[in-house]
């Protein structure tokens, strides 16, 4: 089966989080909003441009990048 990101995941869907792929200074600060393994999050809104992506993580609406949401791995 194909990887799918969090940055796949269509306006609407609920996943969760199974892997965190980044590195240093962006794990930790993805660690500190919430994302880690298990944890449910729901893709609300996408920018007309397509990035950032606004993300509702255990009760709090997140925008991350694409190139951070690449690296979040979810099933």
């Amino acid at each position: 089966m194909k990887n799918h990101t969090l940055y796949n995941t269509p306006v609407g869907e609920t996943v969760r989080i199974c892997k965190l792929h980044a590195k240093g200074t962006i794990r930790r600060r993805l660690l500190d909003i919430g994302l880690t393994k298990g944890a449910k999050a729901t893709c609300l809104y996408q920018s007309p441009a397509g990035d950032p992506k606004a993300y509702l993580i255990r009760g709090a609406v997140i925008a991350l990048r694409s190139e951070q949401s690449r690296q979040i791995e979810v099933k």
